[in-house]
């Protein structure tokens, strides 16, 4: 590991942020101090968005980044790593920067998952071209706080994918099998697999050296999509092996898993229901189709049930994120259109997060314990496609760019999305350069959990609302999670620039 540029030196090249806007309704927020996480080396430092975990409770944050060496399977038209250069993962923890690499052989590797203990899971090639498909096989692998890469390999199949661990070291995902599998590429397209397979798929639960097949609802294929900590996993598989008219495709059922058995958690009417998280309560969120598979909408399942949280009045939604406070979040279509907004769902009500800045849509990705709620806003397709702005939600809102809140970068990096908040108010994003390079940004808020750093400026930022659309009447008041242990005061963070502390394998 190699010490970075430290906190002091980096903050008092920035600002602080003096400007106030006045536009329509106000609402106070902190000021934040905005940190470029840099690159290996190379031209990009990727976060994913929405479904991995990349920022953890006390400030940790995991991401792929560039070094400045070609990727061997550049030219393979099939490279999911397709920007030209050698991608590996970084872990950023109190400003030390821990390279994540790939396994024995392999090139590339990538995080998804990052656990309160350091523990993180991810995908990284073994060097080796699938010969059924001609994609660079992806194996699921977990690294340990210093960096080790470990395989996990896969159910005998030729990939894998980590998605999720939990603080035990409990790893989930999904892994191919040596079954030759007709409906292997339709399960593909909902699946974190991170190339197309033409064997079976299984979600798994990989813990001390063991990969622990967890099977199916009774089809062909199941895909693993999070463990929460008492290590209940929640996934979605195949029912059956008949194919439905409507899809395709036999029907696929949300599931979750617990000491030893696969609970089928069923629809809300269709043939097609997923789950995407759930919380340390065992409480699942997802999206179904209904009845005809013309359209789909969120649902939440808890001991009564699976229940449909239903859109802003337009035919589609999904749910992303749930906390343990049963608050929900993600995107719903407004009435008329397939114009989507980001939506808090919470005590049976459903509210309208809007967008900034005039955006037509936006989606939201993470809400931690006390109702924050970050996500993207833009001219959006599905998943935050063509995405602008990064936003925050609280206090009842409205949404606000996140940008206006810190200091400009002097290099130009503009925010475009926000994937990830902690409990003490820690945001993990993404912006673009001038050039169209892609880095990761880390920002902290100026509060009392964050006390003396330099460049903080501790005043209340006064915002504009760029959006008339209603509060929520239910808003969960704000409460300040402990100090973390170690304070940010003197934090050495990344700066940009190359980094010379890679041993690519």
């Amino acid at each position: 590991m190699k010490l970075r540029a430290p906190l002091n030196i980096l903050l008092a090249l920035l600002a602080p942020l003096a400007s106030t806007f006045s536009l329509r309704a106000q609402t106070p927020h902190h000021h934040y101090l905005a940190i470029d996480v840099g690159t290996f080396g190379g031209p990009n430092s990727v976060a994913c968005a929405p479904d991995c975990r990349l920022l953890n409770s006390s400030g940790a944050v995991v991401f792929g980044s560039d070094l400045p060496l070609p990727d061997p399977f550049a030219s393979n038209p099939n490279d999911i790593f397709s920007d030209g250069n050698l991608e590996i993962g970084d872990l950023l923890v109190n400003g030390f920067s821990t390279p994540l690499n790939s396994i024995p052989s392999g090139y590339n590797a990538f995080p998804i998952w990052l656990s309160d203990t350091q523990l993180v899971a991810g995908v990284a090639e073994n060097g080796l071209i699938d010969p059924a498909t001609s994609y660079p096989e992806v194996i699921a692998t977990t690294w340990r706080s210093n960096g080790t890469p470990v395989s996990l390999g896969t159910l005998g199949g030729n990939g894998s994918t980590a998605v999720s661990v939990n603080n035990a070291g409990q790893v989930v995902g999904a892994a191919a099998n040596k079954i030759e599998d007709p409906f292997a590429s339709g399960f593909f397209g909902y699946t974190d697999l991170w190339f197309p397979v033409t064997t079976g798929i299984h979600a798994f639960l990989w813990q001390s050296g063991f990969m622990r097949d967890l099977g199916t609802l009774g089809g062909a294929d199941s895909s693993g999509s999070v463990i929460n900590q008492a290590g209940q996993v929640a996934g979605f598989s195949f029912t059956n092996g008949k194919v439905n008219p409507t899809t395709g495709m036999p029907t696929i059922h949300p599931f979750l898993w617990e000491q030893g058995a696969m609970k089928d958690l069923g629809s809300l009417g269709g043939t097609i229901a997923v789950a995407t998280f759930l919380n340390d309560n065992g409480q699942v969120i997802g999206y179904s189709n209904l009845a005809g598979d013309v359209t789909y909408h969120p649902f939440l399942w808890d001991a009564n049930g699976m229940t449909d949280l239903h859109t802003l009045g337009g035919n589609n939604g999904s749910a992303i994120w749930i906390n343990d406070a049963g608050q929900i979040v993600g995107g719903a279509d407004l009435p008329g259109s397939q114009v989507h907004h980001a939506v808090l769902w919470q005590n049976g009500q459903t509210t309208d997060l809007g967008t900034v800045d005039g955006d037509p849509t936006s989606f939201a990705h993470a809400i931690n314990s006390v109702g924050q709620v970050v996500g993207c806003s833009g001219n959006l397709g599905p998943g935050c496609t063509g995405r602008l702005h990064g936003f925050l939600w609280e206090n009842g809102g409205p949404a606000v760019d996140i940008s206006k809140l810190y200091p400009p970068f002097a290099s130009g990096l503009k925010q475009f999305v926000t994937c990830c908040i902690n409990d003490l108010g820690e945001m993990f994003g993404a912006g673009s350069l001038p050039n169209g390079d892609t880095h990761g940004i880390l920002i902290i808020p100026c509060d009392q959990n964050h006390p003396n750093l330099r460049g903080c400026d501790y005043s209340t930022a006064t915002v504009a609302a760029e959006s008339e659309v209603p509060s929520a009447n239910d808003s969960a008041q704000r409460v300040h999670a402990a100090t973390p242990a170690a304070t940010l005061a003197n934090r050495p963070v990344a700066a940009v620039g190359h980094r010379e502390d890679v041993t690519p394998r």
